[in-house]
C-alpha cells in the first residue's frame, strides 16, 4: 500500500504569474513559490483552475511548472494539473511533468463534448500512461467541466495502480464520503467547506483562496487534527466571509487575490488572462476591505 502522507495537509492552488505584457513571468513564478514555502504549506497544485490553465498554451504551462520545480521541487509536494482539451497535449504535459520529478499529475475530464464514461476513463488512463512512474489524481469539478465523477467511473480508474484518488471540487460533501469509501485519497476542493470536507474523510485540502490567507487554512487544519472543532469552525467562518467579500468585485477572483498579494507582500504577479475580467476602479474598496479582513483574521490566530 502506498504511503500517501506526503499529500496530507494544506496545498494551495498556484496562481498564474504574468509580466506587464501578459506573458508568463518565470521570476514571478519563483517568487510566489518561495512565498508559499515560507508560509509552511504542504505542497502546491500547479496548472489548475487558479493557474488559468484553460487560457494558457502548452508552452505557458511548461514554463510555469519548470520554474516552480526549480524553486521548491523536492521541498514541497507538487501536483501538476496537465489536462488539455485533447489527449496529445495532455500526454505531452504529463510526460514533461514526470521528467521534472513532480509527485503527482492531475486531470479534469474532457470538456465541451459530453463523452461516455469509457471514453473519459481512456482519456485519463492515456494521460497517466505518459507518466508511468507518477501518481495520478482525478480532478472532479462538474460545475465547470460539465462532467461529474460517479462511483462506477472511479472504480474503473482505481484499477490503474497509479490512480491514488480525487481532487473533489463538487459542492456536495457526500461525494467525499463516496470516494473515500471506494478507497480513494480525497483532496477537498471547495475552500468554503474545508472543515466539513476533512470531517467527511478528505485527507488534504487544495484551494484557490489558500494563497492570500494560508495562515487561516493551516490553523484550521491543525485544529481539526487536534479535534478542536469549534476553533476550526470559527476560522472557517472567517475564511468564508473573506471569500464572499472578494467575490463581490467586478474583476475575477484571481485578479483580486493577486492584487491583495501585491499589497501585502509586494508580489508582482500581473493580472488575469482575457477573457477573464481584470480589476476596475470600482473594485478598489472591495480589495481594501478584503485585505483588512484577512489581516484581522490572521491577527486573531
Amino acid at each position: 500500500m502506498k504511503d500517501l502522507s506526503k499529500y496530507q495537509g494544506i496545498i494551495p492552488a498556484f496562481y498564474a504569474c504574468y509580466d506587464q505584457k501578459g506573458k508568463v513571468d518565470g521570476q514571478a513564478v519563483r517568487a510566489l513559490a518561495r512565498y508559499f514555502k515560507n508560509k509552511g504549506v504542504k505542497g502546491l497544485y500547479v496548472g489548475g483552475s487558479s493557474g488559468e490553465c484553460i487560457y494558457q498554451s502548452v508552452a505557458d504551462r511548461k514554463l510555469t511548472l519548470e520554474n516552480v520545480m526549480a524553486e521548491v521541487g523536492g521541498q514541497l509536494t507538487i501536483i501538476a494539473h496537465v489536462a488539455c482539451n485533447n489527449t496529445a497535449d495532455s500526454r505531452e504535459l504529463a510526460a514533461h511533468a514526470e521528467s521534472l520529478g513532480v509527485d503527482a499529475i492531475a486531470a479534469i475530464p474532457p470538456i465541451y463534448f459530453h463523452l461516455p464514461p469509457k471514453a473519459i476513463a481512456k482519456y485519463w488512463n492515456d494521460i497517466s500512461d505518459a507518466a508511468p512512474n507518477t501518481d495520478f489524481v482525478i480532478y472532479n469539478i462538474p460545475q465547470l467541466a460539465g462532467v461529474a465523477l460517479n462511483v462506477p467511473l472511479l472504480q474503473e480508474m482505481l484499477k490503474n495502480p497509479r490512480c491514488i484518488g480525487v481532487k473533489n471540487s463538487s459542492m456536495p460533501v457526500q461525494d467525499i464520503q463516496m470516494w473515500h469509501d471506494e478507497g480513494a485519497f480525497v483532496f477537498n476542493g471547495p475552500d468554503e467547506q474545508l472543515l466539513s470536507g476533512l470531517a467527511a474523510g478528505a485527507g488534504a485540502g487544495i484551494g484557490g483562496t489558500y494563497g492570500v490567507m494560508p495562515e487561516l487554512y493551516l490553523a484550521m487544519n491543525d485544529h481539526i487534527n487536534k479535534g478542536e472543532i469549534k476553533e476550526a469552525q470559527a476560522i472557517q467562518y472567517d475564511a468564508d466571509r473573506i471569500i464572499y467579500k472578494m467575490c463581490e468585485a467586478h474583476g475575477n477572483l484571481y485578479a483580486v487575490q493577486k492584487e491583495i498579494l501585491r499589497r501585502m507582500y509586494g508580489l508582482e504577479l500581473g493580472g488575469v488572462r482575457e477573457p477573464m475580467p481584470g480589476l476596475i476602479p470600482e473594485d478598489e474598496p472591495i480589495v481594501a476591505e478584503a485585505q483588512a479582513m484577512i489581516e484581522a483574521a490572521i491577527a486573531k490566530l
